[in-house]
């Protein structure tokens, strides 16, 4: 039904764009910025192969491995400690007006000629957010009870996720008001396109890797067999 419901919302929006939203014909630009597909991928390595912006891409390629385990793992590692996946959705509920008000407040301190500020005071937070994630799962199964977990432990859970959000989005919009404020009006979009998705990138290599490593560095112990370690997913199984 939720599903049902926005997907007519949806529907009857963007219908609503495409017959009542007029483009301003006064506006039309004298020569269009490509050509083509072609003309468009050259612009794209010619834009990628500037000195500042290649060292620009490396830096955001790599600039979020530090928290990859914590923003990737976490969740999976509560649901393994017990906590209820529907509890876990729950949570996330209040973190709806959180992230409508954030990008707000933030962008009074991304608006000014250094955007990129903002994004190093939030990394150190962010990274320490990390260590908070990684007490929480270890803490888990030490509040667990028959009843399920304690009022205070969801209590911090939900305190942890929103300074985790107040970091995430002020590195998130930082990056994009720095996007903006460096691509070459000309080609706007073709230059913002290109930093947004190393951007995007650079948030989701990191993460895929840390979703892979998690099995070989999880230490095991089997409980009643002897000289098995439990390290494959077929032992743990057997």
């Amino acid at each position: 039904d939720f599903l049902f419901f926005w997907g007519a919302v949806f529907l009857v929006t963007t219908t609503l764009v495409a017959f009542l939203k007029k483009e301003n014909q006064e506006l039309i630009p004298a020569k269009e910025e490509t050509k083509g597909i072609t003309d468009t991928y050259r612009l794209l390595f010619s834009i990628i192969k500037m000195p500042a912006v290649l060292t620009f891409c490396l830096l955001i390629l790599t600039s979020k491995v530090g928290f990859s385990a914590a923003d990737a793992v976490t969740g999976l590692k509560l649901v393994e400690e017990g906590v209820p996946k529907e509890h876990l959705a729950l949570l996330a509920v209040p973190m709806v007006p959180l992230q409508i008000i954030l990008p707000l407040v933030i962008s009074k301190y991304t608006a000014g000629p250094q955007p990129l500020n903002t994004f190093y005071k939030a990394m150190p937070y962010r990274l320490l957010l990390g260590l908070e994630f990684a007490f929480l799962v270890w803490w888990a199964p030490k509040v667990k009870h028959e009843g399920g977990f304690p009022v205070y432990y969801y209590a911090v859970v939900v305190l942890s996720y929103a300074l985790h959000q107040i970091t995430l989005y002020s590195m998130y919009v930082a990056i994009m008001a720095f996007n903006a404020k460096v691509s070459d009006p000309l080609i706007g979009g073709t230059y913002m396109t290109l930093l947004n998705t190393v951007s995007n990138l650079g948030g989701n290599w990191p993460s895929t890797v840390a979703l892979w490593l998690v099995d070989p560095l999880t230490v095991k112990e089997c409980a009643g067999a002897q000289g098995h370690t439990c390290a494959t997913a077929a032992a743990t199984e057997v």
